[in-house]
């Protein structure tokens, strides 16, 4: 969103921060998948970011996207959302056993490692910031994840806070 994500931040003793603001609504989507590679076990972010909110054909189609890219069947391990246990129903249909849906429990962001790359977005990268449209903070975000996407290191340390092997 165009709020600014507060965080504690340091600032010499006597000169509190502060972020001045307006009340502004416009917000963005974003859809993204960690992939890993069967054989190296490299890891992999793609992502897409939306003007308007994720609905079942954005995903279906990013879904789509995802497998043209990677050329591989799929395993896809997800959330119980009903973007996507829709989409997952339509992908099955249109693409038969290049995909395989493998779903977390309920309520269980901890077991999602894809959650810490909006995290780290949300409350590291994009701390504090406070963009002045909707196209700057577009920007902001798709660079937080380019730099996500180009530490294994890092990617990897989202699989071990999920308490998932690679």
């Amino acid at each position: 969103m165009l709020q600014p994500t507060v965080r504690r931040s340091r600032a010499p003793r006597g000169q509190t921060p502060i972020h001045r603001t307006w009340d502004r609504r416009d917000r963005l989507s974003a859809i993204s998948a960690i992939t890993v590679s069967p054989r190296s076990r490299r890891l992999g972010l793609y992502f897409d970011v939306l003007t308007h909110n994720v609905r079942t054909e954005h995903f279906a189609a990013f879904m789509a996207w995802l497998l043209r890219r990677t050329r591989r069947r799929l395993v896809v391990v997800l959330d119980r959302l009903n973007v996507h246990r829709a989409a997952a129903r339509e992908l099955r249909a249109r693409y038969g056993d290049r995909i395989h849906f493998e779903w977390l429990p309920p309520y269980a962001p901890d077991l999602n490692p894809d959650e810490q790359v909006w995290n780290r977005a949300k409350y590291t990268d994009l701390a504090n910031y406070i963009p002045d449209n909707i196209t700057a903070l577009g920007h902001e975000v798709v660079d937080s994840f380019r730099r996500t996407s180009r530490s294994q290191q890092l990617l990897r340390s989202f699989f071990n806070h999920a308490r998932l092997p690679l």
